[in-house]
């Protein structure tokens, strides 16, 4: 299976309401826009975006004649396209690179990390892995089996340990082993919960300022949050507390396959004008994708 097989395949389900309505026959009449704008909002694309995106696809069918579901929805996936910004870098190609790992719990940052490094190692970078998150057995268990899966060091501190020092050795044991690509594991955190945020931005600043000092020169620190697309306009908000309280450099959404409302992904992406770096469609390693707006816009409309 191809990649844009794969991805196509993981937003069936987001795809199956837009389905519906493109089956439709004779004249493309009034009922075809409202029932449009239903399923963007259905979708978690939001109202604002929703009713935009249809407006602007109204006034183009009618510019240029388009009437055929097929013309349809190719113009529906170029418009959704334009809200997506595209990253200036790839923090995990482009080395050296130090990235935290931020989100709410269960949004899938260990396992995401694990397969970012399984790919990096296996692509010929020199990778350490750093478990920051000390409050969780489970997550520095899963983390050791990602590593010896992929042969990559895991950094790792007793149970309760300061997460801002743990950062701090990981850099450390980076800076020892040379690494191009340190990607750093951090606790959930509730975005509503101040306490818990202003750690986290301890965190970060610790990071930040050690990898400055690494012998082969400063490190870039960046910033990723990772988000359930199953969480719906919930990540949304989980998006913009991350991003007022850290300053995000990147999305990572996961676990699009099992939700009907991939339109969230262009909601954070429109609202925070922040690129998305990876996207998860199904449980193997090579389905957390590299984004590609034009592929996944026609992905989720079904565009040819």
């Amino acid at each position: 299976m191809g990649l844009f097989d794969a991805l196509s395949h993981g937003l069936e389900r987001s795809r199956e309401a837009l389905n519906e309505i493109f089956y439709f026959g004779g004249e493309v009449d009034e009922d075809f826009w409202e029932d449009l704008e239903d399923t963007l909002v259905m979708g978690d694309m939001g109202a604002e975006i929703s009713m935009q995106v249809t407006d602007d696809l109204r006034d183009l069918a009618a510019r240029k004649n388009l009437r055929t579901a097929n013309q349809l929805r190719r113009a529906l996936a170029e418009r959704l396209e334009e809200y997506f910004v595209h990253p200036e870098t790839d923090f995990f190609s482009d080395t050296p690179s130090c990235v935290l790992f931020v989100g709410i719990n269960g949004a899938g940052k260990t396992t995401t990390v694990g397969k970012i490094a399984s790919a990096a190692h296996e692509g010929g970078k020199r990778v350490v892995i750093g478990s920051a998150d000390t409050f969780r057995a489970a997550a520095i268990e899963q983390l050791d089996v990602w590593g010896e899966r992929a042969g990559v060091p895991v950094v790792k501190r007793d149970r309760g340990s300061d997460p801002a020092s743990v950062c701090y050795d990981v850099l450390d044991e980076a800076d020892a082993q040379g690494a191009d690509l340190v990607l750093i594991d951090t606790a959930g955190r509730l975005h509503t919960s101040a306490d818990l945020m202003r750690e986290l931005a301890k965190v970060v600043n610790v990071t930040r300022r050690r990898a400055e000092k690494c012998e082969a020169g400063p490190m870039p620190v960046h910033v990723v949050l990772v988000i359930d697309a199953g969480t719906g306009q919930n990540g949304l908000a989980q998006a913009e507390e991350f991003n007022n309280s850290l300053g995000l450099d990147g999305i990572i959404m996961t676990k699009l396959d099992g939700t009907a409302k991939g339109g969230i992904a262009l909601a954070v992406a429109a609202k925070l004008k922040l690129p998305i770096l990876r996207i998860g469609v199904g449980e193997r390693i090579e389905d957390l994708q590299a984004f590609d707006a034009h592929d996944f816009c026609r992905a989720l409309v079904g565009a040819a």
